[in-house]
């Protein structure tokens, strides 16, 4: 089971560092993310980065497999060209983790010029994830989380320390 957990901060970029750590994290096997999307707002309008671009991964591999199907039928240059317009199109109808619909919605109560991060948590070492947070998001605001009420309250206390922010809990996945 995954948790949810959204983090909004005042400027663009503490939510590009934060995600930045937790790719480093992630690398020393303290969590195991789902997703991780960093989500701004600018004139009113939210925009969505995500962690993996999955159109250009569809591409990438619609043009493979294009080839060796052209390959077989004499016309590699023809099968690539298939491949990669359908691998695009794969990718870009693909949504993997947190839905788009769901991040841009909360993502409306990101101030502008603010940014935040969504998180689907599938395992972590609390403590030691925890201990980190409190440098790299020390001015973070908890918008949504799916965590238990006590492991919400650390988690807020380690990025904010302990002042009360708006969170909405949202059911577990």
């Amino acid at each position: 089971m995954s948790d949810l957990i959204a983090i909004a901060f005042d400027d663009e970029a503490s939510a590009f560092e934060l995600r930045a750590e937790l790719v480093r994290m992630q690398k020393e096997y303290l969590l195991q993310l789902e997703d991780a999307v960093v989500v701004t707002r600018k004139d009113g309008k939210v925009q969505l980065h995500q962690a993996a671009n999955m159109t250009a991964i569809g591409a990438t591999g619609g043009t493979m497999w294009g080839m060796l199907i052209g390959l077989i039928f004499l016309n590699p240059l023809a099968g690539a060209v298939i491949g990669l317009a359908g691998g695009a199109l794969a990718g870009a109808l693909t949504d993997v983790g947190i839905q788009d619909d769901f991040i841009r919605e909360v993502g409306q109560a990101v101030q502008p010029g603010g940014s935040a991060v969504f998180l689907l948590v599938r395992k972590m070492t609390a403590d030691k994830v925890l201990d980190r947070l409190k440098e790299a998001a020390p001015r973070g605001r908890i918008m949504r989380t799916s965590l238990s009420q006590e492991d919400e309250d650390r988690l807020r206390a380690a990025i904010s320390d302990g002042a009360p922010g708006e969170a909405t809990a949202v059911p577990r996945i």
